[in-house]
């Protein structure tokens, strides 16, 4: 099993409703996002996915979240947008253009993440 990695980035503001303590007023984080795709065969000239592409396609949806207040975006009208719930959501938007796609794991700092698959 071949497992491929690409890392991309983002800053935004966001604030937990229902928590109690620090994270429920609004503050910001610069999300660091990996995906990674797996793939047990290679194409015909000896990779599983180009990682420009990966990139590519990774980034047009950060763009949309990047500089942003996440609580203001449509799908973070009813979900909370916990680090969980981000890594969700960028699966989701992501595994239509990435059919190989395995996994979302959304670090909020150097010592926390969460990660989303399916």
């Amino acid at each position: 099993m071949y497992s491929l990695k690409v890392e991309g980035s983002f800053s935004s503001a966001h604030n937990l409703r229902g928590y109690k303590g620090k994270c429920e007023d609004l503050h910001g984080h610069n999300w660091r996002i990996e995906v990674i795709v797996r793939s047990e065969k290679l194409n015909n000239i000896g990779i599983v996915v180009d990682f420009k592409e990966l990139k590519k396609k990774l980034n047009a949806v950060l763009e949309e979240m990047d500089h942003k207040y996440l609580n203001k975006l449509a799908y973070f009208n009813k979900v909370n947008p916990t680090s969980e719930n981000i890594a969700k959501y960028i699966y989701k938007k992501l595994v239509s253009k990435i059919p190989l796609l395995d996994s979302v794991t959304v670090w909020e700092n150097a010592t926390s993440c969460a990660t989303y698959e399916e």
